[in-house]
């Protein structure tokens, strides 16, 4: 770099006697470099191959400074962003925060994380998600997950004048029609079906101590995460009624080793309510008491204060969701396979399902009965009337179906 000497002042030139402006540079090894000073005091540079990419750099900064982007905070990280995140984010709960951070840390902390925040673009949003989709094969749900948490990181990035605009906005929707990604709706049992879930329960030696869980929550619509936490003392018999007032969740705290059970309340206010006891449901109550006491069962946990719990295993402790959907999986395998042997080609068998889909199924029932939809809202303990009306359309969308079928056959014995 050369001196040139014009007036009172001076000029810099690089090698190739070009003006170099304030806070330009020209290294040895003939890149150059651009430093400033920031209001905080702090001395930042950034460095190209030639001066007029040197120059286009300083000039997106200065446009950054004009429209409030911290240009000072360049080497900030997506990862960064999502630790401050953590730190401010309110209104969730324990479980689900730590389910999130869970996720953050499997699938994006050690590649996608690692980005600078302010050079992230669509096209690297794209490029990630392709990379879950097709690379990690992940379904659809877990990538919508990441996606969640990435859309939350990348809006604070934005209100903190890190960035212009959210690079994530409407990625997932363009990778699921890229991919011809479609969210499968849950399947309710039909009546035949959930007949048959029953009667095996009822008849069945080595399952019937599973029929009381099952049919409760086939005739109550709880949440699996309720019916495990649901205590004795959560229940009156003589009036038949249920009071959801918590539920039971198994996870990471981040404080225990491992995940562990804990009491959170209900996940939004809507959630906390009273389901009215169908008679078998009661039955089904009664039915547990008497196995329990038959068998010299006692309930021997206490978790965050919470014990007396209704549904527990054989050592005493409380029902986990991935023990209650194991024992539906063996459940449906020998109940077919009880059925295949009878040699009726056109007998009914179970579809796989989960404990999730006897909720649905309830909400199934209730709504081919016709029962008022703000009831069925308030049983199941929706907080949004949508997620209501979205099960009541798909219901009786196929109940038209059905009834059309029989005026079909109806006319067809009249028109030739």
């Amino acid at each position: 770099m050369q001196t040139t000497k014009k007036g009172k002042g001076s000029r810099r030139l690089d090698k190739d006697r070009l003006t170099l402006r304030k806070g330009e540079t020209q290294r040895k090894d003939g890149t150059y470099d651009y430093r400033w000073t920031t209001a905080d005091g702090k001395r930042h540079s950034i460095y190209a191959k030639t001066l007029e990419e040197l120059r286009e750099r300083e000039a997106d900064i200065e446009v950054d400074k004009h429209d409030g982007i911290k240009t000072e905070i360049r080497r900030i990280t997506v990862n960064d962003i999502f630790d401050i995140w953590c730190d401010l984010k309110r209104g969730l709960k324990n479980n689900t925060l730590q389910n999130y951070k869970y996720m953050y840390n499997m699938f994006v902390r050690k590649s996608f994380g690692k980005m600078r925040i302010a050079t992230v673009k669509k096209s690297d949003v794209k490029r990630f998600y392709n990379t879950l989709a097709d690379g990690q094969i992940l379904k659809v749900s877990t990538i919508d997950t990441v996606h969640n948490i990435l859309h939350q990181i990348f809006n604070l990035a934005v209100d903190d004048g890190y960035l212009r605009m959210n690079p994530t906005d409407n990625m997932l929707k363009e990778l699921k029609q890229s991919h011809n990604f479609s969210v499968e709706k849950r399947k309710a049992l039909t009546i035949d079906e959930q007949r048959l879930f029953i009667e095996f329960l009822q008849q069945n030696v080595r399952y019937h101590h599973w029929y009381p869980v099952f049919a409760i929550m086939l005739g109550t619509g709880m949440r699996v995460g309720e019916i495990t936490g649901l205590r004795w003392c959560d229940i009156d018999l003589e009036e038949g009624m249920i009071n959801i007032n918590h539920t039971l969740v198994y996870y990471n705290d981040g404080i225990n080793k491992g995940c562990t059970f804990h009491i959170n309340s209900p996940k939004t206010k809507a959630g906390e309510r009273i389901i009215p006891m169908l008679d078998f449901v009661k039955e089904a109550f009664l039915l547990e008491q008497e196995y329990q006491k038959e068998a010299g069962l006692v309930c021997n946990a206490m978790i965050d204060c919470y014990t007396d719990f209704i549904f527990i295993n054989r050592f005493g402790y409380v029902q986990h969701q991935g023990t209650l959907n194991k024992a539906i999986k063996r459940i449906i395998r020998d109940c077919n396979d009880e059925v295949l042997l009878e040699g009726n080609p056109n007998a009914v068998l179970l579809p796989p399902f989960s404990c999730h889909s006897l909720r649905h199924t309830f909400t199934t029932r209730l709504c081919e009965a016709g029962i008022n939809v703000k009831v069925i809202q308030d049983v199941l303990g929706h907080k949004d009337i949508s997620t209501t009306m979205n099960i009541y359309a798909d219901v009786t969308k196929d109940m038209k179906q059905k009834e059309f079928g029989s005026v079909e056959e109806y006319f067809g014995k009249y028109i030739v």
